[in-house]
């Protein structure tokens, strides 16, 4: 899993019909200290998250066991919006 930002969306009028339905976000990178790695990627939405929220992605064969993209072509899924993250005893929030 790596941790990232929703920066962006993705709207697609025309999908493979296995995708229609879901909802596509453009997500950066971040460190734990939520600076941009330089790298993005589109995934997925499968917990109803926003542009601005720091989510956790999956990516590769992980991406396709959630219930909303199993048996579907995504090759990355956000799977949870992050609250909060603790680093050697130290609570860190990434808004």
């Amino acid at each position: 899993m790596q941790l990232g930002k929703i920066v962006g969306t993705v709207v697609s009028t025309r999908k493979d019909e296995k995708l229609v339905g879901l909802r596509f976000h453009v997500v950066k990178f971040v460190d734990p200290d939520g600076k941009s790695t330089g790298s993005f990627v589109i995934a997925v939405d499968s917990v109803g998250a926003g542009v601005g929220e720091v989510v956790l992605v999956a990516a590769g064969s992980s991406a396709r066991q959630t219930k909303t993209t199993e048996g579907k072509p995504v090759d990355s899924v956000i799977m949870a919006i992050v609250d909060e993250l603790e680093i050697d005893g130290k609570t860190r929030y990434l808004k």
